[in-house]
């Protein structure tokens, strides 16, 4: 439960909530709004913005810079749940900005959080040559999305999002003025003199920009027996590069568990903590330890009054409930008095194609969906990346293919594969490859023999009858089990042609499918036998966290859910 200050505030701003920026959609939480943009090849930034805008008050874009092997949503953060994901409980990133919002709210604060594919800056970087690798386009574009003239900008990371901040200050002679905060959570890894000591020196000696820095002794740190850091790496080194190349007189102090590092008239602040039990203290910085909080409100005047620094986690009150994050959104609860997936086919009957399908997308934003799309069902398998490497992977997919309706009266529902991927983009799904299709296959718990149909192939009536056939093969069998034979699949692949769709599957019971994969359809003819199977956007490969996009865009691990080689991001998608 909301504590009750936050419950007041959430009620106050409910009532008083609007869409306050063009192109912002409602979150389901706290009556903020919501946008996804994707500004540069192979990275997504998710916008945040609370309930209310007060044109009266200052704004402050804050873009944070995922770690390496997490995505947007985790970063943001939700309440912990049996069985949801253990990185969503990490950093909420989210919850602090919502409690700085609470406790200075003389302020407008929005949170971007920059997500790159693969699920590195370091890797996204190196991909386009390094350097800055036009990483103040992308903050750029944040903030033309917001459109509030005159905000300011505070630049922060944890782990490997520290590429970020450090692309940023390499592209370009000097930091803008625009950016007044720099904060570096266990980040500040690749510092270097050379490439960004002179230009930091210069921008703090402004006021009132400042430079926050926290990190821990991790020089002598063990993972399963091995060091973690080399002999040189490490954020306690980088510091002490950062300290040196300062050259300024620093002040020494303690606070908390932490030794306090201050200069430039104490606009620049490094925490360090000891750490005399050498602990992994990596995450528990941001999130046990308010890390990002400290950040963000350190040398505020007069100072927030958000909790401590060091713990313990002082915004449990506005961690988001269930996950989702910006245009990735959580399909509500199904009403009591939804209509079955019958009556919403047969409602749109006599609709035009564009009709029906809008009528269909606001059946999910409304929750009259079944369960499988909400809770996947989980392929495990292993196979050879492009070096031979045999990989352990987790896949997870819909049970079964797109539908309106609840679990007992749902109907399938052929959509065209821009439907399709606007719902993937917002609640977090991908399309499968002829791969993954075929990997359906070999895992499915239930496998029905295609009965093709011939007249009337378009019609909803014959969508119905199909199904109704479809639903008299499968009997009441486990109703969360992979099933398949039901469709033909629409996929994605190198080989797709402007303005078609790709289809492919529709396997028989002896492993062959009717469909070999074809290109010639236009993209909005869709007939009964087209049905869409989503895939959730993350996989684990070998117990690591990944997309699915990384997967196949990867030079060695396509063939994991690839068998037509690697897939370039922009491919993976289908243009609207």
């Amino acid at each position: 439960m909301l504590r009750p200050v936050a419950a007041l505030l959430v009620a106050a701003a409910a009532l008083c909530a609007q869409p306050p920026l063009d192109g912002f959609q409602p979150a389901p939480w706290f009556g903020e709004h919501v946008r996804e943009i994707r500004p540069a090849d192979a990275m997504r930034a998710v916008i945040n913005a609370p309930a209310r805008l007060d044109s009266k008050r200052p704004t402050r874009i804050v873009v944070f810079a995922t770690p390496n092997g997490n995505t947007a949503d985790w970063t943001l953060g939700a309440r912990k749940a049996p069985g949801l994901d253990w990185h969503y409980d990490i950093q909420h990133v989210g919850a602090q900005v919502r409690r700085l919002r609470e406790v200075d709210p003389g302020v407008n604060r929005v949170l971007a959080v920059v997500e790159p594919t693969p699920l590195s800056w370091p890797a996204w970087r190196r991909a386009r040559g390094g350097g800055g690798a036009g990483i103040r386009a992308i903050v750029d574009a944040i903030v033309r999305t917001v459109g509030i003239d005159g905000a300011r900008i505070t630049l922060a990371a944890h782990s490997g999002g520290g590429s970020f901040l450090h692309g940023f200050i390499e592209d370009g002679d000097a930091i803008p003025p625009a950016v007044d905060r720099i904060v570096f959570l266990d980040a500040n890894y690749g510092f270097r003199d050379a490439l960004h000591g002179a230009k930091l020196r210069d921008w703090l000696q402004a006021p009132p920009n400042r430079l926050v820095v926290i990190a821990y002794d991790d020089r002598e740190i063990e993972l399963k027996g091995r060091r973690v850091v080399g002999p040189t790496g490490g954020t306690w080194r980088a510091t002490d590069r950062l300290f040196a190349s300062l050259d300024r007189p620093l002040e020494r102090d303690t606070v908390g568990p932490f030794e306090r590092t201050l200069g430039f008239d104490d606009r620049f602040v490094a925490y360090r903590h000891p750490n005399p039990k050498n602990a992994i203290l990596h995450t528990r910085l941001v999130g046990e330890m308010n890390g990002l909080l400290e950040g963000l409100a350190f040398g505020l005047r007069p100072r927030p009054d958000w909790g401590t620094f060091g713990g313990p986690r002082a915004y449990t009150a506005w961690i988001q409930p269930t996950p989702g994050s910006g245009w990735i959104a959580t399909i509500p609860p199904r009403a009591a008095d939804a209509p079955s997936g019958r009556a919403v086919l047969e409602s749109v009957a006599r609709a035009t194609l564009a009709e029906r399908e809008w009528r269909v997308v606001e059946a999910v934003a409304r929750g009259n969906v079944p369960r499988f799309l909400r809770e996947p069902a989980t392929i495990r398998f292993t196979a050879r990346d492009a070096e031979g490497k045999m990989r352990r992977v987790v896949l997870r997919v819909a049970a079964d293919y797109f539908a309106v309706g609840g679990d007992r009266d749902f109907v399938r529902v052929p959509i065209t594969p821009m439907t399709a991927q606007r719902l993937a983009d917002r609640y977090g799904w991908s399309l499968p490859t002829r791969c993954i299709v075929d990997r359906c296959y070999e895992h499915a718990a239930i496998r029905i023999a295609p009965k093709p149909m011939t007249k009337e192939r378009e019609a909803v009536a014959t969508f119905l009858r199909h199904d109704a056939r479809v639903r008299k093969q499968r009997g009441r069998r486990k109703p969360d089990a992979l099933v398949v034979g039901a469709k033909k699949d629409v996929v994605v692949t190198p080989r797709a042609r402007a303005g078609r769709v790709s289809i492919y599957g529709w396997h028989r019971k002896n492993g062959k499918p009717i469909q070999p994969l074809y290109t010639k359809h236009a993209k909005r003819y869709v007939d009964y036998s087209h049905g869409v199977r989503f895939v959730w956007r993350t996989l684990d490969v070998d117990g690591e966290a990944t997309t699915v996009a990384a997967v196949l865009a990867d030079p060695v691990l396509h063939p994991l859910l690839s068998d037509e080689g690697a897939i370039p991001i922009d491919a993976q998608r289908i243009p609207r």
